[in-house]
């Protein structure tokens, strides 16, 4: 499958609820060929404005977090589970998160990522492992299938408790160290 007939399965897609309330279809946007692949859970309102993944508040503090540990935004391909935003920013639902897993595994395909990085608890959750627990597991490195997988605070819980930014802080040097050493970027 191309990006090109991938993108329109996304936008043509009908297989939940959320395609009647979208604004955009919130595909993914930055290098198809990254060695490093983020997932966040869903899109927010700025998002579905824009049709563009990170581009609200929480997007602008994960470019902050890129650009502290020298990597661009350009050097990386943001997507998320789903495709549409939940309405008022909610959880995705299990069967919208299952209706668009097959979206992202296809852009995992054509990108061919050396990483992952779940963005917050519910990528995680639905990534690494069901009963993932990110206050105690993130910016842990593990190997999962063909990947090297970890999950860090999604930016939007870093604006609403401070306290969790070192944190943040240390897993991206770390996700950068293990590209600098294993990936030779």
């Amino acid at each position: 499958m191309t990006w090109e007939q991938l993108e329109g399965r996304c936008r043509e897609c009908r297989k939940c609820a959320l395609c009647q309330t979208r604004t955009n279809l919130v595909f993914g946007t930055g290098n198809r060929q990254a060695d490093i692949l983020f997932v966040g859970e869903a899109p927010g309102e700025q998002e579905d404005l824009k049709g563009i993944p990170f581009v609200g508040p929480a997007g602008q503090l994960l470019d902050l977090y890129l650009e502290a540990v020298g990597i661009s935004r350009e050097q990386v391909y943001i997507a998320n589970i789903l495709k549409c935003r939940p309405p008022r920013n909610r959880d995705p639902l299990p069967e919208e998160q299952d209706a668009c897993m097959g979206y992202l595994r296809e852009q995992v395909k054509l990108i061919r990522p050396k990483m992952i990085v779940c963005l917050g608890r519910i990528s995680a959750m639905r990534l690494i492992k069901p009963d993932f627990k990110i206050t105690k597991e993130h910016g842990i490195l593990q190997k999962k299938g063909d990947f090297v997988m970890t999950a860090v605070y999604h930016p939007s819980a870093l604006l609403r408790d401070a306290s969790k930014k070192e944190d943040m802080y240390r897993d991206m040097k770390r996700i950068r160290m293990y590209l600098d050493e294993y990936v030779g970027r």
